[in-house]
């Protein structure tokens, strides 16, 4: 029997490929490790969990024993891969050698906790993956006040979805507003309105300099000196690839683990995918490249090699109250905007220096202009 396609890790993109995989080749042997218990279930959901009133249980859409059962894979949960053999292609866990015939890593990404003084600065809380929630969750359920450290994209949908579920949120972040590097002025103001007027106080341009525990609530000082009392504190400062291993291997790695389009590291027999994979010098941490990549690498690791190809792609912020699609560019590049908008939302077209249209952003009622802007895009790759 040849030895297995081995994938380290367990989230969207592996268990997407392994499906892709499947729909293809029923018997190909495929082994996973994975730091977490490997259950499949949908990230985004983390995104509005307070106000559907969701546990971290009612979130697995299939429990990882009956996952590994339809698949046919032979699945390590909640186990660490040491490190990688790549010249006898085998990676090593507790001492034992497993060899591989291809190996991919799906390691994902971490979220970034900003540097912080204080007596509790370890107690920021994470919400990147099921099980980061499900430790977490009761003390979430039993918060009132919550600070929240970033205003970017998953920022600002939980703080919408915080308030929603009655949460009073203090929002901190040291850019100007809310998803600054995504949304043009005249949408984020509109955002942050909307977000103001349902209760969520922010303070930008500032930073959590110490985090103290005060009697039973934390101490939140700013790098303005003021301080908030709250009863919780969750990072969504954005995400940080996980290459230790991918480093400690010697793979080419920047800012994620370097790829060449057909998803292939610096070293051969070993592939990346996912939030800790870099394509073209971008890490995208979003559901459709990371579907179209698995998509592709399943073809070549079955032995049809295939490059992948990613077209203009379509971001949806998951803020109820003010529904908003983008895609592009839309702030980098931009050298100028053409604007309509009306009481129902804005349409808005954003367009380079040569007057070609790089990006757009449509907002509430003008959804219907989302798939005809998204054509007039260039490919992404």
């Amino acid at each position: 029997m040849s030895a297995p396609i081995l994938i380290i890790g367990s989230g969207f993109g592996s268990y997407q490929l392994i499906k892709t995989i499947r729909r293809t080749d029923t018997q190909q042997p495929i082994t996973v490790f994975t730091l977490d218990e490997g259950h499949d279930y949908n990230k985004p959901d983390l995104s509005h969990v307070f106000s559907n009133q969701q546990t971290s249980t009612d979130l697995i859409r299939q429990s990882a024993q009956e996952f590994a059962a339809q698949y046919n894979i032979t699945l390590h949960a909640l186990t660490r891969v040491d490190s990688i053999d790549s010249q006898q292609q085998r990676v090593w866990v507790n001492d034992v050698a497993y060899p591989y015939s291809q190996l991919v890593l799906a390691t994902g990404a971490k979220t970034f906790v900003p540097t912080m003084q204080g007596d509790v600065s370890n107690k920021v809380i994470t919400l990147n993956s099921l099980q980061e929630f499900a430790s977490a969750q009761q003390q979430l359920h039993e918060a009132k006040r919550i600070m929240l450290i970033g205003a970017g994209l998953i920022g600002t949908e939980i703080a919408m979805d915080l308030s929603r579920s009655g949460k009073h949120v203090v929002v901190v972040d040291p850019s100007k507003g809310v998803m600054a590097n995504m949304l043009p002025d005249l949408v984020a103001s509109a955002l942050q309105t909307k977000l103001t007027e349902a209760g969520v106080e922010f303070k930008f341009g500032q930073t959590v300099s110490a985090l103290n525990q005060h009697e039973s609530a934390l101490c939140a000082t700013l790098s303005s000196g003021k301080t908030h009392h709250v009863d919780c504190v969750i990072s969504a400062a954005g995400l940080k690839p996980n290459v230790a291993l991918a480093s400690q291997t010697g793979l080419e790695v920047n800012n994620g683990i370097v790829v060449n389009q057909q998803l292939q590291t610096s070293v051969k027999h070993i592939y990346a995918l996912g939030d800790c994979a870099e394509i073209n010098g971008k890490v995208m941490s979003y559901l459709q490249p990371i579907l179209l990549s698995a998509n592709a690498l399943a073809k070549t690791l079955l032995g049809q090699p295939t490059k992948l190809s990613l077209p203009a792609m379509l971001v949806k912020v998951k803020t109820p109250q003010m529904p908003i699609q983008l895609g592009g560019s839309t702030v980098k590049d931009v050298a100028s905007w053409q604007v309509d908008i009306d009481a129902n939302g804005c349409s808005v077209k954003a367009f380079n220096e040569q007057k070609q249209i790089i990006g757009f952003v449509v907002t509430q009622e003008h959804m219907n202009n989302t798939f005809p802007l998204l054509r007039a895009l260039p490919a992404n790759l």
